[in-house]
């Protein structure tokens, strides 16, 4: 998939930061989601909601537990609050049956 410059129109590479032609920064391309966000069955600790929103958005399922177990002592309860409301509202993995 090529990128366009918007200055000039040259097709790019996706990797370019400049174009090559007329030597204009070339935007950051905006992150699209691999996956749905939904609980997982496999892989979760406790309800899935960490795993849930790390493969949802592309970041590491063990930085967003470590966030998770210090904003649980650090919130006075709100990282609590808001890891059963995803627990309860975001989906689970359905499993595929033949």
């Amino acid at each position: 998939m090529a990128i366009f410059c918007q200055r000039c129109g040259t097709e790019l590479p996706v990797s370019a930061r400049f174009c090559s032609n007329c030597g204009a920064v070339v935007p950051a391309a905006t992150y699209t989601p691999g996956r749905p966000l939904v609980r997982p069955i496999v892989g979760r600790q406790i309800g899935g909601v960490c795993i849930g929103l790390s493969q949802a958005y592309g970041w590491d399922v063990g930085l967003v537990r470590i966030f998770a177990a210090i904003g649980l002592f650090f919130s006075g309860g709100l990282v609590a609050v808001a890891y059963v409301a995803g627990w309860i509202g975001i989906p689970e993995e359905q499993i595929a049956r033949p």
